[in-house]
């Protein structure tokens, strides 16, 4: 079955027993198409009250009545409100049942439900049936049995639906993670089985409905009286996280002093401090739970508000979980339970930056340059196919990779689809990379993305320079005609300099209409326009040292000066 993106598998076994009749009650809901978005999958277990009459009916009624109000209250109610309703209901109704026919005086149930929707699981439960989940090879226990807690009297329930007019029921979230596995059963059982033997059939991870029949039928060969049920559900694929629930996750973290470099932080052991900037500090990390090499960035705590370090972080999970591409740096998704602070983790690529590869060689050739803007296009465009602009592409924001390969950093001020702004938040960006446009209050798009792509290219190609000059921060450019890429880089093709002029051009309507129109114009300039094995030419002194250049001329221009008086006078 699926849920969207969320796929499972579920089935459930029952035996009889030593009793004369089966009281539990199991049931999967198969609820359609629109149900299994909104609302998730149910799987349920019932007991009823062995020692009272009716007690298979109200088993039964219990879970078909709850299945029945779950999927038709309104849609406006959370899932914690609607599974309290719903076995409110059916509460209701069985204490009423029991109250009036005398053939049914004080039949019960113990319930237990579980609902998996989205990323999260759903509990509810009262009585003495359970649900445990298996995640990795360890089975714990999600319930607690209301049954009184004294020698002799621990088969006696105190909660049970039915039971009383007012119905007291406990209810938990826990994150779901894939090949988690669950098992609702009744207490014909887990009374009969120990955890160990229970956990071992489980980790055999054979099919659900195999599963389920192993449980059953050695709690009957060890001697169950009760009646068995077992209800086994795999968890096989999940969805990507919606954006309300991640901001959940994350508003729930707190940001707090940052840790040192040789401190282990939730079973990651920091090694190194890569960078420390105004807004985050950067260390490479191992994860002690898989030994694999890690980036993990921390949040600055005394320069942003926390909304705004908040905000940062749920975009670049948010990215994380839906932009695949082999040129955007991927976001490693933490288990809730597993993060005690706020932060963010990625895989941890070797390489340098392209601001630093600049510092080091001025001089990139023309098909090594292009190479790495045709992979930088392609970074870009993979976000501007999902609506989001990245606001901040420059030099510093862009790994070149010791395999040879490229990757997009920092997403945190990315512009989503549907993302609410506060106007009022300080302008994105870094100044001389931000389209005129960015000046005057837009807040980006795919052509103040294609601007900064150009002034990058630029960049790259003229050995650092800029198009229209540095921009200092919170200052107002006065944008004119881009600097020829020929004053700094002669021996590149003419081409060329056009591309990039018009990936810069002040006018956003006269840019590129997207990444990949500026690639396919780099690209069909390198195979058609020249260049592309053009030796590269020395740049002349007068453009690498003009003063330098003017000194020599000058002592040149004398010397022949000398030349000239001499030969004159000579001769006198």
């Amino acid at each position: 079955m699926t849920n969207g993106q969320l796929v499972f598998s579920a089935a459930f076994a029952t035996r009889r027993g030593r009793r004369e009749d089966n009281q539990d009650y199991a049931c999967i809901a198969q609820p359609s198409p629109r149900d299994l978005a909104c609302r998730g999958v149910v799987a349920a277990v019932a007991d009823g009250m062995g020692g009272a009459k009716g007690g298979r009916i109200a088993a039964e009624l219990c879970v078909r009545s709850f299945m029945d109000a779950f999927y038709s209250l309104a849609e406006t109610l959370s899932i914690e409100q609607l599974l309290h309703r719903s076995l409110d209901a059916a509460n209701r109704w069985i204490h009423a049942m029991g109250m009036r026919d005398p053939n049914l005086a004080h039949m019960a149930t113990t319930f237990s439900a579980l609902v998996l929707r989205g990323r999260r699981a759903h509990l509810v439960h009262v009585g003495d049936s359970r649900i445990y989940r298996l995640r990795g090879e360890r089975l714990e226990r999600l319930t607690t049995d209301h049954t009184l807690n004294a020698p002799e009297l621990d088969h006696i329930l105190y909660r049970a639906v039915g039971l009383e007019p007012v119905l007291r029921t406990d209810y938990a979230v826990h994150p779901l993670e894939i090949h988690d596995r669950f098992l609702l059963c009744s207490d014909g059982l887990h009374g009969v089985l120990k955890h160990t033997e229970i956990t071992r059939i489980l980790l055999e991870r054979a099919a659900p409905q195999s599963s389920a029949d192993a449980l059953a039928d050695l709690a009957l060969e060890r001697g169950g009286s009760d009646n068995i049920t077992a209800l086994v559900v795999d968890v096989i694929g999940l969805p990507r996280i919606d954006r309300q629930s991640l901001r959940e996750i994350i508003e729930s973290l707190p940001i707090v002093e940052l840790p040192e470099a040789g401190d282990t932080v939730d079973d990651f052991q920091l090694e190194e401090r890569l960078s420390s900037g105004r807004y985050s500090v950067l260390f490479r990390a191992v994860d002690r739970r898989s030994g694999n090499p890690v980036v993990i960035k921390f949040p600055h705590p005394r320069v942003a508000s926390e909304r705004q370090y908040h905000d940062a972080f749920v975009r670049e999970s948010w990215i994380g979980g839906r932009v695949k591409s082999p040129w955007v740096a991927e976001i490693l998704e933490q288990p809730q339970e597993r993060q005690s602070r706020l932060y963010s983790v990625m895989p941890y690529y070797r390489g340098i930056t392209l601001e630093r590869h600049l510092r080091r060689n001025t001089r990139i050739g023309l098909e090594q340059g292009i190479d790495i803007a045709l992979k930088l296009c392609k970074a870009v465009h993979a976000l501007h196919r999902q609506h989001i602009v990245h606001r901040d592409i420059k030099p510093d924001n862009i790994l070149l990779t010791e395999d040879g390969g490229l990757k997009l950093l920092d997403l945190g001020i990315a512009r989503l689809p549907a993302w609410d702004e506060d106007p009022t938040d300080p302008l994105p960006g870094t100044a001389s990379y931000m389209a005129p446009e960015l000046f005057h209050g837009e807040r980006g798009s795919v052509a103040s993305d294609v601007f900064a792509l150009g002034v990058t290219l630029y960049r790259l190609f003229s050995g650092g320079a800029y198009p229209y000059g540095e921009i200092e921060p919170f200052s107002t450019p006065r944008f004119g005609k881009p600097k020829p890429l020929s004053n700094h880089r002669p021996d590149l093709p003419i081409w060329l300099d056009a591309v990039l002029a018009r990936a810069v051009a002040v006018e956003p309507g006269e840019r590129y209409a997207d990444a990949i129109e500026l690639a396919f114009e780099l690209e069909s300039g390198l195979s058609k326009g020249g260049g592309k094995h053009l030796s590269v030419r020395p740049t002349p002194l007068y453009q690498r040292n003009p003063v330098l250049f003017w000194q020599l001329t000058t002592l040149l221009l004398f010397g022949l000066l000398m030349v000239c008086l001499f030969q004159v006078y000579g001769r006198a």
